[in-house]
């Protein structure tokens, strides 16, 4: 199989879940997933980019969560891991500077080293522990908090 998602699948090649899961060869997938689906009742959709920006990062099949029109979640399958874009609004960035302070040295290196915008932040998450994966859900939380 090849190592580059976008080879793997292509825009008329959509993956099952199954070759997903596969593909990333961690269970960290399956816990974000489930918990995606669990605690805040999203339902994940495929998608294909053809984003080639970052070296391809971001191009091919991406599962996004969405609610309500808004994306909360996209995660890029990779070999061995994956990658979660999670947006920060720009209204939520003074509750994510008191939780980034929780988090991991890496989420917080990247949280500082990522650009601010109109709309806030994007955090690309390389998701390869239980650690990272804690603070990908945390920083998820922010945005669909059912107190919003």
């Amino acid at each position: 199989m090849p190592t580059l998602w976008n080879e793997a699948y292509n825009a008329k090649n959509e993956p099952a879940e199954s070759q997903i899961i596969e593909f990333v060869k961690t269970p960290l997938w399956n816990d974000l997933d489930s918990h995606l689906k669990q605690k805040y009742n999203i339902q994940p959709q495929l998608f294909y980019s053809n984003c080639s920006m970052d070296k391809g990062h971001w191009k091919g099949w991406n599962v996004k969560y969405k609610k309500s029109g808004k994306s909360f979640c996209t995660l890029y399958p990779k070999e061995g891991y994956f990658l979660a874009l999670v947006p920060v609004s720009a209204k939520d960035l003074d509750e994510a500077e008191i939780l980034i302070k929780l988090c991991d040295k890496y989420t917080q290196d990247l949280y500082h080293e990522t650009k601010s915008g109109h709309t806030g932040k994007s955090l690309a998450m390389e998701v390869k522990n239980k650690k990272i994966l804690r603070d990908v859900k945390s920083l998820v939380a922010l945005r669909l908090s059912p107190y919003r």
